[in-house]
């Protein structure tokens, strides 16, 4: 089968069905390809940053969004060996709603692709995973997918790589990495949580080990810190060893942790940290993961590729719709969304050095870092890291005119 439209979107995550939303309510004719059936998959970023909801104020649709069942987060806490520190207040942001709202990505997903499929020019291709792309004259200009029906290809102006950090698009237009590094891979789990747990969404630091539990309402779900490629190290010491590990660093939980019946019971991430030396090619842009891999310091991923989305849309937009769009247009997506990129990285570098790996190391007990100390004598500090976790560097709003109207 062969179709053409507009714009190819690869990959249906948060930057992918954004930007697909953004350029059909400008009358873009936008094909999203999405190579899984659904978006139920568990353990990813499930933060709504407070720029991602003005975002959606933009379009009217935030009180649609929040009448979903969601969790809001207001505060961010550090327990440094047991001892609690405030290190975020996001209730003095300067936007709509100064929370995070913590949701299952499956249901944004379905909400933000339940909204754009009003869009006449907005399909979005299930269980289509992209196998390469069409080139012709050193440009590209389509996009190769299987499905179960059989082989498809999408002609586009322009094919948009939002297929992650293992992308597709970014490896077959031959755009070149630069490999950050980070010093830790993530063990996800979840253990039911108790209203008498509290609410406090919190990272917990000890000498060895780091764990950072998330209030998702009935359960918390669970970030155990490890060193990079350690996940063997840690299975062959047993399940038992690890919930008590789990056990001492949030002790709340510790009548909880048979929960884990075995290692199925627990995911494993491995954290990739890089960012594209240049993001686009002769027809072909990547935003989000596809573009820089972030660490999960500060959760702010999903954030910086809907930021990369909401750009891509206003700067690119109209010049799709009107079939005049030059590779210098999709460049300057790259140089209006480098240096957040960069700057949010630089610090998530900062955080792995300075924090996350001297806790992993072991040894003596851990003292509060400077920093924290600080922001306890010192309060107002706290809205710092609310700004550049809920915020951004360079946060982006909707500037892009709607010429299409909604079913």
């Amino acid at each position: 089968m062969r179709l053409t439209s507009q714009a190819c979107v690869v990959g249906g995550g948060p930057a992918g069905l954004v930007l697909g939303l953004l350029l059909a309510r400008q009358g873009v004719d936008v094909v999203v390809l999405e190579k899984h059936a659904d978006f139920l998959r568990d353990f990813r970023g499930d933060t709504i940053h407070p720029s991602t909801l003005d975002v959606l104020g933009d379009l009217g649709l935030l009180d649609r969004f929040l009448a979903l069942p969601h969790q809001e987060v207001t505060t961010m806490t550090g327990f440094v060996e047991d001892e609690p520190f405030l290190i975020g207040d996001f209730r003095h942001l300067p936007t709509r709603k100064r929370f995070i709202a913590m949701m299952p990505q499956w249901d944004f997903l379905d909400f933000i692709a339940g909204e754009a499929e009003r869009y006449p020019g907005f399909r979005l291709i299930r269980n289509a995973a992209a196998s390469g792309l069409i080139q012709r004259d050193g440009r590209v200009v389509g996009v190769e997918a299987s499905t179960p029906e059989g082989e498809l290809s999408v002609d586009a102006d322009l094919v948009v790589g939002c297929d992650g950090r293992r992308s597709t698009v970014r490896e077959a237009a031959g755009l070149e990495t630069l490999t950050i590094g980070a010093p830790m891979d993530v063990m996800w789990f979840r253990l039911s949580r108790k209203l008498s747990d509290g609410d406090a969404t919190a990272g917990r630091f000890s000498a060895g080990a780091v764990l950072f539990t998330i209030n998702r309402g009935d359960y918390w779900q669970c970030a155990y810190l490890i060193p990079k490629g350690g996940a063997d190290a840690v299975r062959a010491r047993g399940l038992a060893a690890f919930c008590a590990a789990v056990d001492r660093l949030a002790p709340f939980a510790a009548d909880r942790t048979h929960e884990l019946e075995s290692w199925d019971d627990v995911s494993l991430l491995t954290v990739a940290v890089d960012r594209l030396k240049r993001w686009s090619a002769p027809g072909v842009l990547c935003i989000g993961d596809a573009a820089h891999a972030m660490s999960p310091v500060g959760g702010v991923g999903i954030n910086l590729a809907i930021q990369d989305a909401v750009a891509t849309a206003n700067l690119l937009g109209a010049a799709l719709r009107e079939r005049r769009l030059t590779d210098e247009d999709v460049a300057k997506v790259q140089s209006r969304r480098e240096l957040p990129t960069k700057l949010t990285q630089r610090l998530q570098v900062a955080v792995q050095n300075r924090i996350i790996t001297p806790s992993l190391a072991g040894g003596l007990p851990l003292s509060p870092p400077l920093a924290l100390r600080l922001m306890r004598s010192f309060p107002i500090l706290t809205r710092l890291p609310a700004r550049i976790v809920g915020v951004g560097f360079r946060p982006e709003r909707v500037t892009a005119p709607a010429f299409a109207q909604p079913r």
